[in-house]
């Protein structure tokens, strides 16, 4: 069985952070994948940081998860996708996150509430709901 890596944006863990939020049991799914080694997951921190300022709570718990890996480089080729995408109104640290890289030479899948928000950005959006 394949490894499917997936970055959460700020809606995906604030969903994990809330077990009543009615997609919270397809958002942990992907957290049991990875931590069956089925999966990888990450979370940017810059992303969890402005998630956390709309809703306190879940940069704490995300960071208390031991298979979330959380994304902190902002290097030069973070800074270009930033300034792209923000001059768009986009959340670049998420995006950044998902797009091809070396380490992941397809991309990952962008676990969102919001798949609309991330149209033409080059990343595969995906509803946890859907």
């Amino acid at each position: 069985m394949a490894v499917i890596s997936v970055v959460l944006d700020h809606t995906a863990t604030t969903v994990l952070y809330d077990p009543k939020h009615p997609c919270n049991e397809a958002v942990a799914a992907s957290y049991v994948r990875a931590s069956g080694g089925l999966g990888d997951l990450s979370a940017p921190v810059l992303t969890l940081t402005a998630g956390d300022v709309e809703r306190p709570g879940p940069l704490g718990y995300i960071k208390g998860l031991r298979v979330i890996r959380l994304d902190e480089a902002l290097d030069t080729d973070a800074a270009v996708t930033a300034t792209e995408l923000l001059r768009f109104g986009h959340s670049w640290a998420a995006i950044h996150a998902a797009r091809p890289s070396p380490a992941h030479p397809t991309g990952r899948f962008l676990l969102t509430l919001t798949p609309k928000a991330y149209a033409g950005t080059g990343v595969q959006a995906v509803h946890p709901g859907r």
